[in-house]
């Protein structure tokens, strides 16, 4: 009978170095990743089927780590915006996801099916740790309020 490995199911904590501009977010690099990934690897295969959608699955999953990139910049000057921007991210990784999605139902046997996988399974993680991004920078800006009063 196998019996789950409970030891090893969690990370180990360890010290992350801390933020000093967008680069250092791993929501950015993740992002950043996968546009390089569809770039080099899905657009040429789209290109030889002569899809149409090429440049605009381009700009979406560059957009993502843009999106990312001037929120954080924007977070102390106006609040919202920035918040406007990472919703926009996440919005974004939704809809890489469907657009992967449509080209592996759509071309499944001429385009690297494994790869579609797992752009998509980072995109679903990733659009998760955005969130949990927003959460933070929410419950930060709420004490950094509490704190001024």
């Amino acid at each position: 009978m196998n019996y789950p490995d409970y030891k090893n199911r969690f990370k180990k904590f360890g010290v992350k170095k801390p933020v000093r501009s967008f680069r250092d977010l791993e929501v950015y690099q993740k992002t950043l990743e996968c546009s390089v990934l569809i770039d080099k690897d899905i657009l040429p295969a789209l290109e030889k089927v002569k899809d149409n959608r090429i440049e605009e699955l381009s700009k979406n999953a560059m957009a993502i780590p843009l999106y990312i990139s001037e929120g954080h910049s924007l977070r102390f000057a106006d609040f919202g915006l920035a918040l406007g921007y990472i919703e926009k991210a996440l919005s974004g990784c939704n809809r890489m996801s469907v657009y992967l999605d449509h080209i592996k139902g759509t071309y499944g046997d001429k385009v690297k099916v494994d790869l579609i996988e797992d752009l998509i399974n980072r995109y679903t993680l990733v659009r998760g740790k955005i969130f949990r991004l927003e959460q933070s920078w929410k419950k930060f800006m709420n004490q950094d309020k509490e704190n001024k009063k």
